[in-house]
């Protein structure tokens, strides 16, 4: 290799060139260009902007698809979880409601009953997560581009969503005993 092709290599000389076509298409006439200033040249590595732009982003898209996936499968481990609890407890409470129920307690006063217990504890946990979040997310400024430490409005639709989860988590197992048949409930024990 001659002595003058070596600077072009340790300087990271590149050319940029905007067309409207393919981009494969060009590359002749610009070697031909770069062969009239200097013949011993060589165009090498030819690349759309596109690619090189997401060659250069793709560690951080990999950290957020990761961050994404493991997160949606936190989010359905906690829904799944809530579920199991709230489930757990109305079956455990299964002659209390059939006390009530048979006391004149309507349906719906059961459901607001169970969904005002189960909803109570989420609150809490997502207020204690909340506190946490807001000392924890320091670390992971790095990774969130475009997303402030604090952000409040992600914070807020975080909250929101995990209570939706939370509220439809608790209003299964609530349907559920508001359909107790007060005789067999009382039966149970």
């Amino acid at each position: 290799m001659p002595d003058r092709f070596w600077p072009l290599l340790a300087n990271g000389v590149g050319w940029v060139a905007r067309t409207t076509g393919a981009p494969a298409s060009i590359v002749g006439g610009i070697r031909e260009a770069e062969a009239q200033v200097d013949a011993t040249a060589v165009t090498y590595n030819v690349r759309p902007m596109q690619e090189i732009v997401a060659n250069s982003i793709a560690k951080q898209r990999l950290t957020m698809i990761l961050l994404s996936v493991f997160s949606t499968l936190a989010l359905v481990l906690s829904a799944v979880g809530i579920y199991s609890v709230i489930s757990y407890l109305t079956g455990q409470r299964t002659h209390e409601i059939g006390i009530r129920v048979a006391l004149g307690a309507s349906a719906s006063d059961v459901l607001r009953m169970i969904v005002g217990e189960g909803m109570r504890i989420a609150l809490i946990g997502v207020g204690i997560g909340v506190v946490a979040a807001l000392g924890l997310t320091r670390l992971i400024t790095k990774i969130i581009y475009g997303v402030g430490a604090n952000d409040p409005l992600t914070f807020i639709g975080v909250a929101v969503l995990l209570s939706g989860v939370a509220l439809v988590a608790c209003y299964i197992p609530a349907r559920r005993a508001m359909r107790v048949d007060p005789i067999i409930a009382l039966r149970y024990e």
